[in-house]
């Protein structure tokens, strides 16, 4: 009976798995096609914020004098599939082991839902919240009232409130420099991330390894990031990028100018 029972457990077994696997293959091959709820990033553009996006300076103030500047304060991006674009599994899977890619959830990029037209509207209002932010924070740093000091933050085509850290730096760096006369960059490209609050709260972003990519590929040799997402920003590091955590804008910039002078500690992630 053994004998009997192991012989039709081999014969019958290879068509079973056959049997078997036939709703697997089915599975797989719809998910391969169907659409996904995930977003494809990569590497977007930079900007410098010292200076000029479309021919138009991307910061401009009345009111009180302002200084050349040197170096470069470079605002990062990503770039990543629109919310109706079809993301199929070999999209997803391609992105995964990419290291110029990511796959990231369509919700984490697009929070506020809804259409094409929504989100850019959507974004383009963070945008100009991010400034205003970016504008008070600086002032108030640099205790100056804005009664007096009118700032004006001009950078098409970007939406979102990612670049408030570098917009304060900027605005900072035009009025006061390190506050002893010279750059606060140092002459050098400093890149970086973060959200502002009026405060000088520095916020994480999120994409940041993709953002650090942008940097170096734009000539970034300093990177600066929230120090919540230190970890993120360490996995896909370009070579011959430092990295400087902050938390506060009085500490970015401490950093730079203990960076640019040689004195006082600078932080590392």
């Amino acid at each position: 009976m053994f004998s009997r029972l192991t012989r039709f457990s081999r014969l019958t077994r290879p068509r079973a798995v056959a049997v078997c696997a036939l709703p697997v293959v089915a599975l797989l091959a719809t998910a391969a096609f169907a659409p996904l709820p995930f977003s494809v990033a990569q590497p977007g553009m930079t900007a410098d914020v010292l200076g000029e996006n479309k021919g138009e300076p991307v910061i401009t103030i009345a009111g009180a004098p302002t200084r050349d500047t040197s170096g470069e304060l470079r605002m990062t991006t990503i770039e990543a599939t629109s919310p109706d674009t079809r993301v199929s599994l070999g999209d997803v899977l391609d992105g995964w082991f990419a290291t110029d890619r990511a796959v990231m959830p369509r919700d984490a990029v697009y929070p506020s839902g809804g259409d094409v037209q929504e989100i850019e509207r959507h974004n383009e209002e963070q945008m100009r919240e991010s400034q205003s932010a970016a504008t008070r924070a600086a002032l108030r740093y640099l205790k100056l009232g804005d009664e007096k000091v009118k700032v004006s933050l001009e950078l098409a085509d970007v939406g979102g409130p990612s670049a408030g850290l570098l917009f304060s730096l900027g605005i900072i760096d035009k009025l006061d420099g390190d506050g002893s006369g010279g750059d606060l960059t140092g002459g050098r490209v400093i890149a970086g991330t973060g959200t502002i609050e009026a405060d000088g709260t520095v916020g994480a972003v999120g994409g940041v390894a993709l953002k650090t990519q942008a940097a170096r590929r734009d000539g970034a040799t300093v990177f600066l990031v929230p120090k919540a997402e230190c970890g993120d920003a360490r996995a896909e590091l370009p070579e011959g990028l430092r990295l400087i955590p902050v938390t506060t804008l009085k500490g970015a910039v401490d950093s730079l100018v203990s960076l640019e002078t040689g004195r006082g500690k600078v932080p590392s992630c």
